[in-house]
């Protein structure tokens, strides 16, 4: 027999219990209500400097785009400390393959320099998001007997599961390709982030403090608990 002292305190519940994000699968978020998530990293533009003209333009296709719209749209606004790493990666190897001493010794101090500045100045960029949400009614009417079905015939259960995801994920395509339509029109260039930038944008919203010491594996080499459920 094992006593409590030895056996130690029992783990918590998991953190996956209190978010609202079920799953994130095949450029999707999956909400634990059974709506649907898809997400746009939009460009910015530079308003102050168009024209009078241009400005009156991209007002009145805001108006326009904002008429137009008969879904709830979130619009989120991110400040990212500015990461350097990769160009340092590149100044690194530049200075190693320099046969010229005096220019590696350049490059040395104009590597320092850039380090030393962003890490002094936190210099800070901004991204901006489109969230495009999916909500189908239709499914909240299940009946008592296909519920029963259901309940009975899992592998019946999964299979409906899944068709129902693909068609609701088709729906929710054609809504964000409108939206990138209509993003372009007013001069602002959009892409739709996939499973892996869905991924790291939530890692990184959940885990600001942490992001930049400790960075996400890939998809492909995260373990992850395989959760089917029936929406």
């Amino acid at each position: 027999m094992q006593s409590k002292k030895m056996a130690g305190p029992k783990p918590g519940p998991a953190t996956q219990k209190y978010l609202d994000i079920a799953e994130v699968k095949e450029d999707v978020v999956v909400m634990k209500d059974g709506t649907l998530r898809a997400v746009l990293m939009v460009a910015s533009i530079n308003f102050a400097l168009k024209s009078e003209d241009e400005q009156e333009a991209i007002i009145s296709q805001y108006v326009s785009f904002l008429n137009s719209l008969d879904y709830p749209l979130q619009v989120v606004i991110q400040s990212r400390r500015l990461n350097i790493d990769n160009y340092i990666e590149r100044l690194k190897e530049q200075e190693k393959s320099q046969p010229n001493e005096l220019l590696r010794m350049q490059i040395r101090d104009y590597r320092g320099f850039v380090f030393e500045l962003v890490e002094l100045g936190q210099i800070m960029q901004k991204y901006f998001f489109v969230v495009v949400p999916y909500n189908p009614l239709s499914d909240k009417r299940k009946g008592f007997f296909s519920q029963l079905s259901e309940v009975f015939v899992p592998a019946l259960s999964v299979r409906l599961a899944q068709e129902r995801f693909l068609q609701r994920r088709n729906d929710l395509m054609q809504r964000v390709e409108h939206m990138k339509g209509s993003l372009n029109s007013m001069g602002l260039k959009s892409a739709v982030l996939d499973t892996q930038g869905l991924i790291e944008l939530y890692y990184r919203v959940y885990n600001p403090e942490t992001y930049d010491a400790q960075k996400m594996a890939d998809t492909d080499k995260l373990r992850v608990t395989e959760n089917i459920t029936t929406i």
